[in-house]
């Protein structure tokens, strides 16, 4: 629908008068190869076929090369942005503030199809399943409100994660009736990319085998609102939709980079062993998908971990895999409280040495961030632990298992404000950042269609890049600066302050649509255009060898 981009190369320069009749003769590119090889036209045999070489070589071989080594280069240049926008936007939608262990309640929404729930306890186990009707065609509302609140009532539900697909917002509405006869519910709209995909893996059939497909769905978006990292790791990076051109990059490129970042996000926040699943503890240093099976099917077996050094039961959890993994692996209620922390088993000993200094035990040290902060980190160094290590362990014992994920924040969509028609030029509205481009932003404002914030319209100030101001996840208030309900596309500012119609007249009509013009035609660039005539090509029966290609042959030292 938006044409191609294409480019060209041209590198002489573009003429002052573009309705001039072309210059014929060699380019200043021609000119500086021939000076190069000592090529001119002296009037010798050979010179104008040196010349025409030289034009040849220029034209369909060096500069052809150039077009091609510069195409590689810029779009691997744009393939390797669109990884790192990837990779940037998948961090921050892996590190999302969880909602914690908090009962929930699934809603999946649809209209022909139902809208499908699901309740999980604080641990993510589903309680209860079912099927409501409360729109079109069906519209059975009442019946849906109660069976709703018996289920809320019934498991003590304190979280609805409604997904944003198909009759999200008229499911949100439904839900708002049931917020207002409990009060102490809380909804919240959360993405359901993915959450297809995870129901049709075969993790999922494994995980939930008595449940329809259908249903996972609606337990996968409870337990994404519960701990976005702990389920998005259960589907595939690429499945989650955070891309820019990522079906026109290296699927390699993009699996190395994405596989990366998930396990980096899931190292910084660590992993509970004792309730993790086999797709999360795979992501952790050192476990592969086989170890992380036998992890869980020994806690399945013998009950929870109670130590780190318990992990050594495992089988094939040998001493290099627990050196790598035990760092990221927290016990929060095991029997020592290190285990529930960051530092290493390794480092237990540099611990110890700080009880023995500030004559405390540890329940006291750990939080005791006043005692902390006067201890030296030199005093601890030794030939194992440098001053860089001490330090993370003071700062760890500070905040024990602290998570650096943001806290927990909802956003309040519009009332009324449900479709592209509802939408009007100059309304500020709330809304959720749900991709991030080099271009600008897209914000999810409730209206089953996401709009964007311009990098031009995100600040007062210049911004080089858009994640500088907003990333994935943040609640973002937005004014609506156009709306082009045929297109389906929506304009909106992060300037609250900016007013619609300045803002139109000054992109001017068509603005949108506009298209750089490039490429000239018309140069013909042939050196030795000029008439060739059959004389003076020949060499004099008694002449000394001195032609162009003589000279050339002595060069490169093939005649004398």
């Amino acid at each position: 629908k938006e044409e191609v981009l294409d480019l060209s190369m041209d590198p002489e320069p573009a003429p002052e008068d573009p309705t001039a009749p072309p210059v014929l003769g060699p380019s200043e590119y021609e000119r500086d190869i021939a000076a190069r090889f000592g090529i001119a036209d002296q009037g010798r045999p050979a010179d104008r076929w040196l010349l025409d070489t030289v034009r040849w070589a220029w034209r369909t071989r060096i500069l052809t090369h150039l077009g091609i080594d510069i195409r590689m280069r810029l779009f691997q240049n744009a393939e390797d942005e669109a990884v790192r926008v990837f990779a940037a936007n998948l961090r921050d939608l892996l590190l999302a503030a969880p909602a914690g262990g908090r009962p929930t309640m699934g809603l999946d929404p649809g209209y022909r199809t139902g809208v499908k729930v699901a309740v999980v306890d604080g641990t993510g186990k589903v309680v209860a399943t079912d099927t409501i009707y409360p729109h079109e065609p069906h519209r059975r509302w009442q019946e849906s409100l109660v069976t709703l609140a018996r289920h809320v009532k019934a498991h003590n539900v304190e979280l609805v994660a409604i997904g944003n697909g198909t009759a999200s917002r008229e499911t949100d509405k439904l839900v708002g009736e049931l917020v207002r006869l409990i009060p102490g519910l809380t909804k919240v709209v959360v993405s359901e990319a993915g959450a297809s995909v995870y129901s049709a893996s075969a993790y999922a059939s494994q995980e939930l085998p008595d449940l329809d497909v259908s249903l996972r769905g609606a337990v996968s978006i409870a337990r994404r609102l519960q701990d976005p990292l702990a389920e998005l790791v259960k589907i595939d990076p690429k499945s989650i939709g955070v891309g820019q051109y990522q079906h026109d990059v290296s699927e390699a490129k993009l699996s190395r980079s994405l596989d990366a970042v998930v396990e980096d996000c899931v190292n910084a926040v660590g992993v509970d062993v004792n309730t993790a699943s086999v797709p999360l503890l795979t992501r952790v240093s050192g476990i592969g998908e086989g170890l992380a099976a036998n992890i869980v099917a020994h806690r399945n077996a013998n009950g929870p971990f109670r130590t780190r050094n318990d992990l050594k039961q495992v089988p094939r959890l040998g001493p290099k895999a627990f050196e790598q993994c035990a760092g990221f692996l927290r016990i929060p209620d095991g029997d020592d409280p290190l285990d529930a922390s960051a530092v290493h088993p390794e480092a237990y000993p540099v611990v110890r040495r700080i009880l023995d200094a500030t004559k405390m035990d540890l329940k006291s040290l750990i939080g005791n961030t006043a005692v902390l902060r006067k201890l030296k980190p030199e005093q601890f160094v030794d030939d194992t632990f440098g001053l860089p290590t001490v330090t993370d362990i003071l700062k760890e014992l500070e905040k024990p298992g602290r998570d650096p994920r943001p806290e927990f924040k909802t956003a309040a969509f519009a009332e009324g404000v449900e479709t592209l028609a509802d939408l009007k030029v100059g309304m500020v509205l709330e809304g959720v950042v749900t991709n991030v481009a080099a271009f600008g932003a897209f914000v999810d404002i409730g209206v089953h269609q996401d709009g964007l914030v311009h990098v031009s319209a995100m600040s007062h100030n210049f911004v080089k890049d858009p994640r500088d101001v907003v990333k994935p996840g943040d609640i973002v208030k937005v004014k609506v600066l156009d709306v082009d309900v045929p297109r389906k596309r929506i304009s909106l500012t992060l300037r609250l302050d900016d007013d619609p119609a300045a803002v139109r007249a000054a992109s001017g009509p068509g603005s949108a649509d506009r298209r750089a013009e490039g490429g000239r035609s018309g140069r013909d660039g042939r050196a030795g255009a000029a008439g060739r005539g059959g004389s003076g090509r020949g060499r004099p029966a008694d002449g000394p060898v001195n032609t162009a290609l003589a000279d050339a042959l002595r060069r490169a030292g093939l005649a004398k």
